[in-house]
């Protein structure tokens, strides 16, 4: 018998698909990283009867990134970036996804895709071919790997897609490969120069990275356009005239609409009181239709999830995964809103009958069903439709508002257009024309499922006969201003970003979050977009060097180069090469005149001498450097000029120690009483001094062989729950004692009160750790004979085991399960893309002789709960 593996995007994802293919005879089994994998037999094909493996990856398996030479911020020339070698990398190393999928295709003779059916899809549809390529025979072959298409995880769509199997296209995987590089070089080189030149210089500007990126720049720029536009509007005065006439009273608007001139409104508000009676012209009604929605795709659904819900478009898009993973509505990711001339909408319909929230709305519509607007069929997924009835208590509050739009929205698409009646008098008195209108509802159409769209109060039709005259009780000059534009809303964001081609559906919500992640806007109330005084000053300085740097051009020609080679009009090499070579050209300039974008911040922030309080002394000229808290946290010497990076949390000073490598004052680290804690050397945190020692490590990573802080002085014994780390002794909030792990948030409370504590040479016979010696006052012991001093092991002696908490994990402990689908994020600054690797636990020199004998971790992992 044959087997067939085949490949989900996401656990849940490959858990329903295996249910529905398997008619929910699959069996399951877990594995290390989180992925579960199904087998169950069935006919595949011609072979007949065959074994299916269905597994998933958890999004990408590899990412793009420079190689090890060119991740240094400190080393490395950026100009470097754009022509430097790159490699791909795993996205998530701890799941080894490439061995966990060479592993599961072990003896298979057959390969099946279920990848999202989109370009990052195809991309990872080849990911996962080169992670098997040395397993199963041929894979690049159309007679071994196939690519299923679907756009719904429903019984009929899953079947459709397996009887009806197609192949990966290589050109679209190609186009996601370009944009990744692209983004990669640019990116990164535009932010590690303007991170290290613009925080070397200023001391708030309260942003860890001063990022550039080819589409976030141009979003930004919608934003601070917009916000120019407000501050140097000019305000204009007008005047207009009221006139009211009738019984009862109606109050008219004026045909010329206003005048910017005063003396002309004078005029004519003379002219119109010579007379005391005006003339109706013309009294008439006439049916208008206001129409039913266009079926619903991605960009609609973030645009109403932000201006209908108050749902920003980043989480609007993580809600409609989830809906869509579990089945509930139809793939998400969407440019489409035609429905397919194939597409069964009655049986929608039929689907959202039962349901108490909307069923009789759903049953009226289906027996007046109505044909769906035309729209665009951009040729890659149906409209975004619901799938699978919910009820109010399956979902949280925004779950349940998302989905409850998507099914309302579906109906009003089949629903009447809304009819209603607008009558309109038109009067005139002298030489000038008024007119008032009234609207009454007629029908109320796709409004009585879509309610956040009805019509208004009927109005009453106006009073007036055509051909007489009406009597004019006033007639007044009313003065008013123009007014400035209001903020960019993100709906009206999402809208310009899609007419002018930046990023993808799947994009454009991550790139608004960025910017306000990166701290250049920030969101109001009513989701309006306001830019930061850093985001103005970062446009505006890129319009002084180079405007295309912020205009969307750039990037709408380099989208319309990645769609041709999706299509397979372009080379990708040509392609990659030519628009490198343009931005590489724009980088230096930009650099040879930084200067120009320099005037704006030294107008618009402090410099760093004039940031900060004094904190702690320099190990170089003994000096206090300033404690600058402000995004990123970290110290300045004014008389060095030297900048050190700080970890986020609590820092103080640790007492009056120092290290004894460089003369710096030791500091101490916290994220609260509860969280971790350590202390560190400001140099060495920035310049580690030893081979193992990780970058941006404290005292509790380092090998120093007689430092009374160092990991080789305070190690007790290796982490039982990660592979690399070391349970660290940490005495900075002491009397409150504690065991840290110097790689994980694993946390050890323990000798609460005691006065002193010391590890010890020797170690536990039973598990290896080292031996502490614990020591109370007198008044205080809590040892149970009442002694003030004892030795022993933390985890093994009996005296020690009521002053041990069991185990604790600080909130902030998770576990990676979804590696993100997009290329690498090209602002990544240190501890991101092209920060150097943080090394392994080294122990304590040996001393405490590395993890417990296996029949002891067992007992230690009784801690661990």
């Amino acid at each position: 018998m044959k087997n067939v593996l085949m490949v989900a995007e996401k656990p849940s994802l490959a858990a329903s698909l295996a249910a529905i293919l398997s008619n929910g005879r699959s069996t399951a089994k877990r594995g290390n990283n989180g992925c579960s994998t199904h087998e169950w037999t069935g006919h595949f094909r011609n072979e007949g009867a065959v074994h299916f493996r269905m597994t998933s990856v958890c999004g990408h398996v590899m990412s793009l990134d420079f190689t090890s030479k060119y991740q240094s911020w400190d080393k490395v020339d950026p100009v470097e970036l754009f022509d430097c070698p790159t490699e791909k990398k795993e996205c998530t190393p701890k799941q080894q996804m490439r061995s966990f999928l060479a592993h599961e295709a072990r003896g298979c003779d057959y390969l099946v895709l279920w990848l999202d059916c989109d370009k990052e899809g195809e991309n990872i549809c080849y990911e996962v071919m080169d992670a098997v390529q040395h397993v199963i025979h041929n894979v690049y072959s159309r007679n071994v790997t196939y690519r299923a298409h679907f756009s719904a995880i429903t019984d009929k769509d899953i079947k459709g897609a397996m009887e009806s199997l197609g192949h990966p296209n290589e050109n679209e995987a190609k186009s996601v490969d370009a944009r990744q590089e692209l983004d990669l070089r640019i990116g990164c080189a535009f932010t590690r120069f303007q991170t290290k030149f613009f925080q070397g210089r200023y001391g708030d500007l309260d942003s860890s990275l001063i990022s550039y990126g080819p589409c976030q720049t141009p979003t930004l720029g919608f934003c601070v356009k917009r916000h120019d536009d407000i501050q140097t509007f000019k305000p204009e005065t007008f005047w207009y005239l009221q006139l009211s006439a009738g019984q009862p009273e109606v109050t008219l608007e004026w045909a010329r609409g206003r005048v910017f001139k005063k003396d002309i409104a004078i005029m004519l508000l003379n002219r119109v009181k010579e007379h005391k009676e005006a003339t109706v012209e013309s009294v008439s009604s006439k049916e208008s239709f206001k129409s039913k929605p266009q079926a619903l795709n991605t960009v609609e659904l973030m645009r109403i999830c932000s201006s209908g819900l108050g749902i920003g478009p980043f989480q609007a898009m993580q809600v409609a995964e989830r809906l869509y993973t579990q089945g509930y509505i139809s793939y998400p990711r969407t440019e489409t809103n035609q429905y397919p001339e194939n597409f069964d909408l009655h049986a929608v319909l039929r689907v959202l009958q039962p349901s108490s929230e909307f069923g009789d709305e759903a049953r009226s519509i289906a027996s007046d069903f109505q044909t769906p607007r035309k729209g665009k069929d951009a040729g890659d997924h149906p409209p975004i439709t619901p799938m699978k009835l919910a009820s109010r208590n399956d979902f949280d509050r925004d779950t349940w508002r998302v989905y409850d739009f998507i099914c309302r929205h579906f109906m009003g698409t089949v629903s009447r257009d809304l009819k209603y009646r607008t009558t309109t008098a038109k009067l005139r008195a002298g030489l000038e024309s008024f007119s008032c209108t009234a609207n009454v509802l007629l029908d109320a159409g796709f409004t009585k499922v879509m309610t956040w769209q009805a019509f208004g109060k009927d109005e009453p039709a106006p009073p007036f006969v055509q051909g007489s005259q009406v009597a004019i009780n006033d007639v007044r000059l009313a003065e008013s201003q123009t007014g400035p534009p209001d903020y960019l809303t993100e709906a009206e964001l999402i809208t310009l970003m899609e007419q002018h081609g930046i990023g993808t559906d799947a994009s454009i919500p991550v790139h608004i979050n960025n910017i306000c992640q990166r701290n250049y806007v920030r969101i109001e109330s009513g989701r309006k977009l306001i830019p930061t005084t850093l985001g103005i000053v970062l446009v505006h300085g890129y319009q002084k060097i180079d405007p295309e740097l912020v205009l969307p051009t750039m990037r709408s020609e380099v989208e319309r180069m990645l769609t041709l080679i999706a299509k397979g009009s372009a080379d990708f090499n040509d392609v990659r090469r030519h628009a490198t070579k343009i931005f590489k050209l724009k980088f230096m300039f930009f650099v040879q005149n930084i200067a120009s974008m320099d005037m704006l911040f030294e107008s618009s922030f402090s410099p760093l001498a004039e940031s900060g309080k004094a904190h702690s002394r320099c190990g170089k000229c003994r000096r206090y450097m300033k404690y600058i808290q402000t995004k990123p946290a970290r110290l300045y010497c004014s008389h060095c000029d030297e900048n050190y990076t700080l970890p986020n949390g609590n820092v103080k000073v640790y007492r009056e120690f120092k290290c004894p490598l460089d003369d710096f004052g030791l500091l101490a680290f916290s994220t609260g009483v509860k969280g971790r804690s350590y202390p560190f050397c400001p140099y060495c945190y920035n310049h580690p001094p030893f081979r193992d020692m990780p970058k941006f490590g404290g005292c509790n990573t380092c090998t120093h062989p007689t430092c009374p802080h160092s990991l080789n002085t305070l190690g007790i014994s290796s982490c039982v729950e990660c592979e690399t780390g070391v349970l660290v002794l940490d005495s900075t909030l002491s009397p409150s004692w504690k065991l840290g792990c110097n790689r994980c948030d694993v946390i050890i409370n323990c000798f609460k009160g005691a006065t002193k504590i010391a590890v010890e040479e020797s170690k536990c016979s039973d598990c290896g750790a080292q031996l502490v010696n614990v020591v109370y006052k007198s008044d205080k012991s809590k040892f149970k004979d009442g002694s003030e001093e004892k030795t022993g092991c933390i985890f093994c002696s009996a005296e020690f085991s009521h002053l041990v908490e069991k185990h604790r994990a600080v909130a902030s402990r998770q576990v990676r399960t979804n590696a993100p689908r997009g290329g690498p994020n090209a602002a990544a600054g240190p501890g991101g893309p092209g920060a150097a690797a943080g090394g392994g636990g080294a122990g304590r020199g040996g001393r405490h002789g590395g993890r417990p004998p296996k029949d002891k971790m067992a007992q230690l992992a009784a801690y661990f709960v």
